[in-house]
Order: C-alpha cells, then sequence, then structure tokens
C-alpha cells in the first residue's frame, strides 16, 4: 500500500513538473484565457512566409530572401475586444522593429496590414544606439503616429497633437527595466478611452484619447514584422482578461 501511495505521488509531481514547462500559461493569471495555443497558429491569420510556430512561441522572421516592402501582421481573427488587459513575453533580435496592435482594423489596399494603436518594439541595435529605441511607446500605425513616447503621459483633444501632462521617468530609468537581449513581459491596459503600457510591470507610456474623429473603441489585434533588414520577433505566453 504505502509503495502505491509513493508511485501515486511521484507521478503527481511528475505531471505537475511537465505542466509547469508548458510555455502556455492557462492558470495563476485569474480571468486570463489564451488566445495563443503555443502549438498552432489557430484563430491567427497571416503570411506563412513570415510567421510559424516552433517551441511553444509564435515567430514573425524576416531572412535575406524575404525581405518585405510593406510592413506585414499576424492578426487574431476571433474577436476585436474593447476593454482588456493583454499579456504576452517576447524577444526580439538586435535589429528587430515590431510590435503588438489593438483596437485596429485592416488596410482593404494591402495584404495583411493593420491600421491603429501599437505596443511599439524595437531591438537594441536597430538605431544603432545601443538599446531600444521605442519600445513601450504608443505609435499609431498608418494614423497619427507617434501618441505617447516612453516615458509619457499624453491627452489628446480632437484636431491637435498629442500633449504631454506629466513624466513616467527618466531614460535611464526606463531603460533599466528593459532586457535587451532576452524575454520582456508586456502589459497592455485598455479601458474606456485610456491606454497604458507596461514593460516588465513599469508604465512606459499613457495615452488618453479624447479625439473623437480618429480614436477607436474596439478592434482587431495583431502582432508585426517591420520594413527593414533581416530580424527576428518571438512571442508566447499571450493571454487576455475583458475588462
Amino acid at each position: 500500500m504505502k509503495n502505491k501511495i509513493l508511485l501515486s505521488v511521484t507521478l503527481l509531481v511528475v505531471m505537475m513538473a511537465y505542466l509547469g514547462c508548458s510555455t502556455v500559461k492557462t492558470s495563476g493569471e485569474k480571468g486570463f484565457i489564451p488566445i495563443f495555443d503555443g502549438k498552432t497558429l489557430n484563430g491567427w491569420e497571416g503570411d506563412a512566409k513570415y510567421w510559424r510556430v516552433e517551441n511553444g512561441e509564435m515567430i514573425g522572421e524576416i531572412t535575406p530572401a524575404t525581405i518585405i516592402k510593406v510592413n506585414t501582421f499576424l492578426i487574431y481573427t476571433k474577436e476585436q475586444p474593447a476593454d482588456f488587459i493583454l499579456k504576452a513575453e517576447y524577444r526580439i533580435s538586435s535589429k528587430g522593429n515590431s510590435g503588438i496592435n489593438y483596437r485596429s482594423v485592416r488596410v482593404d489596399t494591402l495584404p495583411y496590414a493593420l491600421k491603429g494603436y501599437q505596443f511599439d518594439l524595437d531591438g537594441k541595435d536597430k538605431y544603432n544606439l545601443g538599446y531600444p529605441k521605442y519600445s513601450g511607446q504608443n505609435y499609431e500605425e498608418r494614423g497619427r503616429q507617434f501618441l505617447a513616447p516612453r516615458g509619457q503621459r499624453t491627452i489628446i483633444e480632437t484636431g491637435k497633437p498629442p500633449r504631454l501632462i506629466d513624466s513616467l521617468g527618466t531614460k535611464a530609468e526606463l531603460l533599466s527595466h528593459i532586457k535587451y537581449d532576452d524575454w520582456n513581459e508586456i502589459t497592455i491596459v485598455v479601458k474606456g478611452n485610456n491606454m497604458k503600457h507596461y514593460l516588465n510591470g513599469t508604465l512606459m507610456s499613457e495615452v488618453t484619447d479624447n479625439d473623437l474623429v480618429n480614436r477607436k473603441m474596439s478592434g482587431l489585434i495583431g502582432v508585426q514584422v517591420h520594413v527593414g533588414p533581416p530580424m527576428k520577433i518571438e512571442f508566447r505566453n499571450m493571454m487576455i482578461k475583458k475588462l
């Protein structure tokens, strides 16, 4: 009997360890559901030339043989959420340029193109600075562009450029929270007309969008590979919680 109990406990420990190694988190984050299953691109639409799944990761890659002339996205097609918290981990090559779009719309004249808010991401050597220039900012793809650079809290009124209302920290302070050659955690908090971008738990930018003409209150989610040199972007543990 003791041997049977010992065997059962051992099997339970092994199973727990195996599940704990999964790159897709389905528990421990109350209310969050995965939007990437870690095995396939089910629920996503994009050009297979640039997007694939390996080792539980969603990978976007441009090689010397597949250089692009227009930014291209892998688009989540199951829903167009309004208010939510999105979590994901990313790792980007040193020359990489990418982002996570949300509350976005398709560009009808181009395949797999989006217009909308973006959590901007770039590698440490994309601009030959030794650090990411834009990671964490709010950039509107094919729209109003720089809505809140990293380190800024802004407010936008109809027909006017973004107005700085507060600083979120110095360049050095904010960069100290970004891992240049490793995995980082993104958190996007979107509620009403307010959007907050966090990197590794630190608020990097915040926008309050009062522009009744141009703002969007719901829309598509997508991940990007950007025009430029060969690059690689990896995502994992992508989850969403509706607010």
